[in-house]
């Protein structure tokens, strides 16, 4: 209690002494950042973010039986140390920064976690697992977990869509999806840790130094580097930032203005006011992306056309001469021909063509990438790198063009991704997604009980109720 109120003391002195040196700009960031936890959030967004809660909850539910999860598991039990904090699907404790990299690493174990179009970034994989695990160590409430959530998407988003997005990542060689992690990580570490203003620029500059990440990863074949790289290593970095702060670590008091700043460093190519523009007032969460298909963010537009094809046409794979894709440029290099299923688009079109559907199983199915009849249906598959549809970005259109034996061809365009803000799932459609990849871990009794507390979220007293839901023994 006294190193509480010696704390305490200590930033209350701080603030008062250091605002006349802090920029306007980032006056609004760090005050916003401090109030979140304390200030209402609409309905809609509410409601929003228990989905994107769930959703990724799911996500690591179901990347622990996959390769990144088991050793992410594996590494947290070899290095638990304090059992304070939940590493999801196993029965580990362990400190909070090491659950935060274990859950991050689970929860993009592959490709089933949300994304953020307008910045580049998959801000769940690394800030729900962020927010549970400071979450669990300040014994917070659901209110203030959903609070310290939406706070973080409404902050690392920004950062790299303010630094440029794709462009930033080709021209940087810097990966968006880690910076934005990193920023949004720590933010919700920050409000479940009830930093002050004057704490969370301290934070913003340790999230600063610690931003990191090189656009390196579509090279790492196995996606364990990937998961770390998404997932584990900015919410980590994002915990770590609060804990060092909350225990009393001081810091640069504006890292976004004076010497050497973050900005002169990252050198954004879009205004940087953009850090808090509309803040309040536009939720980044509700311009997040939750996947229909648990495959790779380009092959989803695809894939809607050929599943809409399909049932508008009701064709046959044996009537299929030719199949021609077009994806914007900078997204089909990601997915062009890629060794994993869950990323490779001209494999998933086959197994489309073949399935009529994607599932969770079937695009994770290694084995049927040299399966003879996938094989077959994979020849008949064109990606078009399309530079028109690239001047789109990050409006995700694709096109799909399906010739048929007697010279019939077929056309479909998307618009509006399914899953997206333009076209966004239900409740219902969350839930059934949430089902098919919690279910086979955990049970469906299980399931439900989690899927209930979610969205029952305002009335869990302690974040440690959810933790008999999310571990398996």
């Amino acid at each position: 209690m006294l190193a509480a109120a010696a704390i305490s003391r200590k930033a209350v002195a701080a603030e008062a002494g250091s605002a006349l040196g802090v920029s306007s700009m980032m006056t609004t960031l760090s005050s916003y950042m401090s109030n979140a936890a304390y200030r209402k959030l609409p309905d809609a967004v509410t409601e929003k973010t228990k989905q994107v809660i769930l959703d990724t909850l799911a996500a690591m539910v179901s990347g622990s039986e996959l390769p990144p999860g088991r050793f992410a598991i594996q590494f947290a039990r070899t290095y638990q140390g304090d059992h304070v904090a939940t590493v999801v699907g196993s029965n580990v404790l362990c400190g909070p920064m090491e659950a935060a990299l274990a859950n991050g690493m689970l929860a993009h174990s592959d490709e089933t976690d949300d994304t953020h179009p307008p910045s580049q970034s998959h801000p769940g994989c690394s800030i729900v697992p962020a927010a549970l695990a400071a979450g669990e160590r300040f014994a917070i409430d659901g209110t203030r977990f959903m609070r310290a959530v939406a706070l973080g998407y409404d902050v690392g988003p920004r950062v790299t869509a303010m630094l440029g997005k794709l462009q930033y990542q080709v021209a940087s060689h810097r990966s968006t999806h880690t910076i934005a992690g990193t920023f949004g990580s720590a933010a919700a570490a920050g409000c479940a840790a009830s930093l002050s203003a004057q704490q969370m620029r301290w934070l913003l500059s340790y999230a600063a130094q610690q931003a990191s990440g090189l656009a390196s990863w579509p090279r790492d074949t196995q996606h364990v580097e990937k998961a770390f790289d998404f997932g584990g290593m900015p919410a980590r970095n994002g915990v770590t930032a609060a804990l060092l702060v909350q225990a009393g670590g001081t810091g640069v008091d504006d890292i976004l203005s004076g010497a050497d700043n973050f900005l002169q460093a990252f050198a954004p190519m879009n205004d940087p006011a953009m850090l808090i523009d509309k803040l309040g007032e536009r939720y980044e969460i509700m311009r997040n992306a939750v996947k229909k298909w648990t495959v790779g963010l380009p092959i989803q537009a695809p894939l809607d056309a050929l599943d809409n094809l399909i049932h508008k046409n009701n064709f046959r794979p044996d009537q299929v001469k030719q199949m021609v894709v077009r994806v914007a440029a900078g997204l089909a290099s990601i997915v062009d021909n890629r060794t994993i299923p869950d990323i490779c688009l001209q494999h998933l079109m086959a197994v489309m063509l073949l399935d009529q559907t994607i599932s969770f199983k079937s695009a994770h199915d290694a084995a049927r990438m040299k399966d003879p009849a996938v094989l077959a249906q994979r020849a008949k598959v064109q990606l078009i790198h399309d530079a028109e549809l690239e001047r789109l970005m990050p409006k995700l259109v694709a096109t799909v063009e399906v010739t048929l034996l007697d010279g019939t061809i077929l056309t479909e365009r998307v618009e509006a991704v399914r899953g997206t803000a333009a076209n966004p799932m239900t409740r219902e459609d969350i839930i059934a997604k949430a089902r098919d990849l919690i279910t086979p871990v955990t049970g469906a009794a299980t399931c439900q009980k989690l899927i209930d507390k979610v969205f029952a979220l305002e009335n869990v007293n302690n974040m440690l109720e959810l933790r008999p839901l999310l571990q398996k023994v």
